[in-house]
Parts: C-alpha cells; sequence; structure tokens
C-alpha cells in the first residue's frame, strides 16, 4: 500500500473506485479545498487503485462547538477505507498517521478527528492511536442528491484530540 497527496488525475479514479453520494463529488470539492491550501487530501492506493482517502483540514474543524475550545486544531476528516472488505487491515491506521506526520511536519502539537457517536468501531480504532475526548458536537453538512435535491445532514459526534509531540 502507498499513500500519497491527491493530484488532479486522481480525483476521476476516487469518483470511479470510491464514489461519492449524491450529484456533486465530494473528492472534487476536498481537491478543491487542497489547492486553496485549506487541506492536504490523501490517497491510498493498492495494486494501482485507490482503496482509501483521509484529509488533513489546516482551517480545523468547522463546527462551532469545536472551534470555540480548539480554534487551532487541524482535523482530519473525511476518512473512509473502499470496499468494506479492506477495512481492519491498517489501511486507515495508515492515513492518520500519514495526516499526524503531516503536522508534525508543520510543528504542530496536536490533531483532531470527529467520529459520530453511532460508529463505536471507529471509536475504538482513535482510541488506539491515542485519541482522547474533547467535546461532543453536531456535525452539519449538506449535499446535492441524484435529483438534485439539497439533503442537509447532522450527525451527533465527538471530537477527539491527541498530542503530536
Amino acid at each position: 500500500m502507498e499513500i500519497t497527496v491527491c493530484t488532479a488525475p486522481d480525483v476521476a479514479l476516487l469518483d470511479r473506485h470510491m464514489g461519492s453520494p449524491g450529484r456533486t463529488s465530494f473528492h472534487a470539492r476536498r481537491f478543491a479545498r487542497q489547492e486553496a491550501g485549506e487541506c492536504t487530501y490523501l490517497v491510498a492506493w493498492l495494486d494501482g487503485r485507490p482503496v482509501g482517502h483521509t484529509e488533513m483540514r489546516w482551517i480545523g474543524c468547522a463546527a462551532p462547538e469545536v472551534r470555540d475550545v480548539r480554534p487551532e486544531c487541524p482535523e482530519i476528516g473525511g476518512l473512509a477505507v473502499w470496499p468494506e472488505e479492506l477495512r481492519s487491515r491498517g489501511i486507515g491506521s495508515e492515513l492518520i498517521r500519514a495526516a499526524e506526520n503531516l503536522g508534525r511536519e508543520r510543528g504542530l502539537a496536536e490533531a483532531g478527528i470527529g467520529v459520530a457517536m453511532d460508529n463505536p468501531r471507529a471509536a475504538a480504532l482513535y482510541a488506539r492511536l491515542g485519541y482522547r475526548s474533547l467535546i461532543d458536537y453536531q456535525d452539519r453538512y449538506a449535499y446535492e442528491d441524484v435529483d438534485g435535491a439539497i439533503r442537509e445532514c447532522v450527525d451527533p459526534c465527538t471530537f477527539l484530540v491527541k498530542d503530536l509531540r
């Protein structure tokens, strides 16, 4: 497995192998954020195809509850491994470590990651990697579905932090 920073040609491969819900590619949106300097979008590759991704959001978590207590904390977000049969093989852990290393290279003291309250498997992974609970919050996001309707979502989450030093 190899982890690289996403490039423009990777976006089409990500869409083909790890599609986005709805009409608009979230891979393209993440790549655009990377181009704007807001994040670094990482892709895990296995046998020439993308099997995982995450972004290190240098601008931090968008949730006001989190920004109030950790305004400067970068957030590891959008972590996914696909197809499902590749989960629990260390791909997600390696993506997180790669994002943490980017933070260390910038001299950052900590990194954060959000986890949905209904995802105990991910919470257990993050705990094993040294993340500790900071604050509960509501993750709010929207996407355009295949019919063109805007779907707004709210997920109860916990924001976790890890000391990178």
